[in-house]
């Protein structure tokens, strides 16, 4: 089946060609819609670890600290482990714009059961159709940003960074405005907000569906309508095997992250097989899979770092951090709208040097090492604060130390969201862009699990291996960024 060209729609006559900052005007729906469920995502993540181990009395549920941040860790887990779901019902069924607006409406149902119903079973159904919706969303989004350009076209980077900063700018004002929230009228209206968020976007995007090109509604690789049947048992054993796994407390709230590591572990392996065996991919899109492992290894180690944020950071803010401002103490949530400030200031910055490097940029596999260096390095600026009690580090102290996450973050996300569509086989355009989100999956679940040490060994100790851990895999991509450079046939 030959795939269409990844490229919108031209205008007729003398009519202008509109654009947003430069690129197609598709991106600029894309970056709205996702805007607005990073919102939502983020909001909602912001007070959700705080919801779970704080007391009852102050409107939490009271869960132990270790076991809460384990929950936090295999949510987010399985948030990107389902973008293979998402992947492979836009690659194999109704494309990937078609699966992106069924997973809004999703997102949007599963925070209002958060906000609405409460106790352990508003987490429990919330948390699983916002991981579930959230994951159709990103493998999907990622790819209809990736049919605006051409495999050669160099604004290709620079508007990945471009729909990076709508990320952030949902990211930074869904914190903010939740934990407000949160802190003045309870949980629940913070979580309410988050499905507010959500329902925006979906709306937004509504009315711009149309700028879409039309590859982005086509299934590249259609599955055969004799194995539909085929497909649904398969999907209707592994729920019920998911079910009977809990029943038997097989699958327990406090052995959850490992679980969802396995989980994520078996996909990854069983989905690069796939790309390596199938008679679909040709040598040369065998050759970029196989360039995409080492990248795939780097992302798990700056993941498993980065996404502390959202567990040991947390804690670390509420315990140790001065968050006083004049006499009045900023709600804990509000750290996390303290790197999407950063995003939004240098992501404009990163894609302009991109786009000003052209081809002398950096290549993929050098960006990755520096990325994973650098965040190791991150946690070293932790060393002369750890160990302190209440309100011994200064905030300033906490913001330089997620200005150097952030520089770190912009040297592999987007590049990685980037690299994925330029090293996919065509078959499987969506389902490469789920490996790299399966790295964020397995990174993620493993920093909820680090999370669950951080409470029981010194500071010292537990910032000073896991950064020395990061920089040395830094190292090792950036001595070995030729040969993964080879492997990658002309793709930078």
């Amino acid at each position: 089946m030959t795939e269409a060209v990844d490229t919108p729609s031209r205008p007729t006559g003398n009519q202008p060609k509109r654009t947003f900052f430069g690129h197609p005007w598709a991106l600029a729906n894309l970056f709205g819609v996702e805007m607005w469920e990073r919102f939502s995502f983020y909001g909602m993540q912001g007070i959700l670890l705080l919801y779970l181990y704080y007391s009852t009395d102050l409107g939490g549920l009271g869960i132990d600290k270790a076991v809460a941040s384990g929950i936090v860790g295999a949510y987010g887990g399985i948030v990107y482990l389902s973008t293979v779901l998402g992947a492979w019902l836009a690659d194999r069924l109704f494309g990937s714009e078609r699966v992106l607006f069924v997973s809004a409406f999703v997102i949007m149902v599963g925070h209002l059961a958060l906000g609405l119903i409460p106790g352990l079973a508003g987490v429990g159904v919330g948390l699983i159709l916002i991981a579930f919706g959230s994951g159709g969303l990103k493998a999907n989004v990622s790819s209809v940003v990736g049919t605006l350009y051409a495999p050669d076209d160099v604004r290709r980077d620079a508007g990945f960074s471009l729909f990076y900063l709508g990320v952030n700018l949902g990211a930074f004002f869904g914190p903010l405005l939740t934990g407000l929230l949160q802190s003045t009228a309870g949980f629940r209206w913070g979580f309410t907000l988050a499905a507010l968020g959500m329902a925006a976007g979906l709306v937004q995007y509504s009315f711009g569906r149309r700028s879409i090109p039309d590859v982005a509604r086509i299934a590249p690789n259609p599955l055969a309508r004799q194995h539909y049947l085929k497909a649904a048992l398969i999907g209707a054993a592994a729920v019920v095997a998911v079910v009977v796994l809990v029943l038997t407390k097989v699958i327990r709230v406090d052995n959850l992250s490992q679980t969802v590591i396995i989980a994520t572990v078996i996909a990854a392996v069983g989905l690069f097989a796939l790309l390596l065996t199938s008679k679909r991919v040709d040598a040369t899109e065998r050759s970029r899979v196989w360039a995409f492992i080492p990248l795939f290894l780097v992302s798990v180690a700056f993941w498993s770092l980065y996404q502390q944020q959202f567990t040991v950071v947390t804690f670390y803010a509420d315990s140790q951090l001065n968050r006083s401002i004049f006499g009045w103490e900023f709600p804990v949530s509000w750290v996390q709208s303290i790197n999407p400030i950063f995003i939004i200031a240098l992501s404009g910055a990163f894609a302009a040097l991109w786009g000003r490097l052209g081809t002398r940029q950096p290549s993929t596999p050098v960006k990755f090492g520096l990325a994973a260096a650098i965040m190791g390095g991150a946690f070293w600026l932790f060393l002369p604060f750890a160990n302190g009690g209440p309100n011994s580090t200064p905030v300033l102290a906490l913001i330089g130390i997620l200005f150097v996450f952030t520089v770190a973050e912009l040297l592999l996300s987007p590049i990685g969201l980037s690299a994925s569509t330029k090293l996919a086989p065509k078959a499987y355009r969506t389902q490469m862009i789920a490996l790299f989100f399966l790295s964020s999956a397995l990174g993620t679940t493993i920093a909820g699990t680090l999370g669950e040490y951080y409470t029981s060994v010194p500071e010292t100790t537990y910032f000073g291996t896991l950064g020395l851990v990061a920089v040395l895999v830094g190292v090792a991509m950036l001595v070995g960024a030729p040969a993964v450079l080879k492997l990658m046939k002309d793709v930078r």
